[in-house]
């Protein structure tokens, strides 16, 4: 039996060329028939024809400029209203910035109505920009529009619509910040517990390392791999080079088991043709329907809280821990995410931070905290000390 709530979002993420888009596609289509509104969300064409014809399938394949265009035509009216004298292209005269594609990717997953949304996030590093975007999103707001600055802000709109003064250019950036908050509030990938991983990795010697990075980079992220999938050759091949191949293979999968259960997809002669084909490369695999852990909480220790954050596979090199402001900015082999630090620990001081069990699945790193004396005076410490359930007993 299950525990925890019901996985909402789907992600399929891997090595490139490895078959994340069909088996993505595959999932969708064993979800849509189990009687699941499914919605599939990719970029890359349909693997096999007639998926739209799949009772309950909804296929939305989001490019780069169509994506762009998309959010251009629905946001440039918007604008146009804040600063009427701006001329604005149409969206078929736009240049899309980089980074429009992952945004616009965000946004039809924010805006789905589905029971399971299967998202192919495609190669590990494709996937990484993706989940890092709400966090950089929310990053650059605080740094470009702090919270006094938004207070101004207010009073200053309240001026432009009373007319005792002119809009500008500033007025736009002030009209983006309820839409871009608007759009951070339905992350569905927010969610560790409603989200759940599946790596598609081909069984090579390099995949191990690979996955062993990814599974790093999405446990910073809060999200864990619930299983790899492999597309392996038959076992009792003639000869001796399918003897080796298979040994290899074999060798492979025992490292990508490290990560996560795998599931050994049967490389076939021929590509599927048909959704029913491509619900059958699955097989027996059973969609996860449990997502992550919940984030962990400070635990008390003396004298103060540790904060621990899973970084599985993670070597003490490759991790960085910083403190600004209420952040705790961590960078872990090429990833760096902002986690911020709730009241509690926004009142308190780093002292210190280890990486314990590193390289291992278990790996974690542990961020040790003390009140700090200027933000609790000396007579609130004893009970800044108290756990939350103490502090409200």
């Amino acid at each position: 039996m299950s525990s925890g709530p019901t996985v909402r979002t789907l992600l399929f993420t891997g090595s490139g060329g490895a078959g994340t888009s069909t088996l993505a596609a595959a999932a969708a289509v064993l979800a849509a028939r189990s009687g699941r509104r499914t919605l599939l969300l990719t970029r890359q064409a349909p693997p096999v024809p007639g998926l739209e014809a799949v009772p309950g399938l909804e296929l939305t394949v989001v490019g780069g400029r169509d994506g762009f265009e998309r959010l251009w035509g629905t946001s440039s009216a918007a604008v146009a209203a804040v600063v009427p004298d701006l001329t604005l292209p149409p969206a078929s005269s736009v240049l899309p910035l980089p980074g429009t594609a992952d945004l616009a990717l965000f946004t039809a997953m924010a805006d789905a109505d589905a029971d399971l949304v299967v998202l192919d996030a495609g190669p590990v590093e494709a996937a990484g920009t993706l989940l890092a975007l709400p966090t950089t999103l929310r990053w650059w707001l605080d740094q470009l529009l702090p919270p006094g600055a938004r207070a101004l802000g207010a009073v200053r709109t309240a001026a432009v619509r009373f007319g005792t003064a002119k809009r500008g250019p500033v007025d736009l950036a002030l009209a983006a910040v309820p839409v871009v908050e608007g759009l951070l509030a339905r992350d569905r990938l927010a969610d560790a517990g409603a989200t759940a991983v599946c790596l598609v990795a081909p069984p090579r010697p390099e995949a191990g390392p690979r996955m062993r990075g990814a599974a790093t980079s999405l446990a910073l992220h809060g999200l864990r791999a619930a299983a790899v999938l492999s597309r392996t050759l038959p076992a009792d091949g003639p000869g001796a080079w399918w003897a080796a191949r298979s040994a290899e293979q074999d060798a492979a999968l025992a490292e990508l088991a490290v990560v996560a259960p795998v599931h050994s997809v049967p490389e076939a002669a021929t590509a599927p043709q048909d959704p029913d084909a491509l619900a059958d490369l699955l097989g027996s695999f059973e969609l996860p329907d449990v997502g992550g852990a919940v984030p962990p909480a400070p635990e008390r220790q003396d004298g103060g809280w540790r904060l621990t954050v899973a970084l599985p596979f993670a070597d003490r090199p490759a991790v960085e821990l910083t403190r600004w402001q209420d952040d705790l900015v961590v960078t872990a082999h090429g990833t760096r995410r902002c986690l911020r630090l709730d009241p509690l620990l926004r009142r308190c001081e780093v002292t210190g931070g280890r990486l314990a069990d590193p390289g291992t699945s278990d790996a974690r790193l542990e961020v040790s905290f003390r009140p700090d004396p200027q933000l609790w005076p000396a007579d609130l410490l004893p009970a800044g000390l108290l756990t939350a359930e103490e502090r409200t007993s």
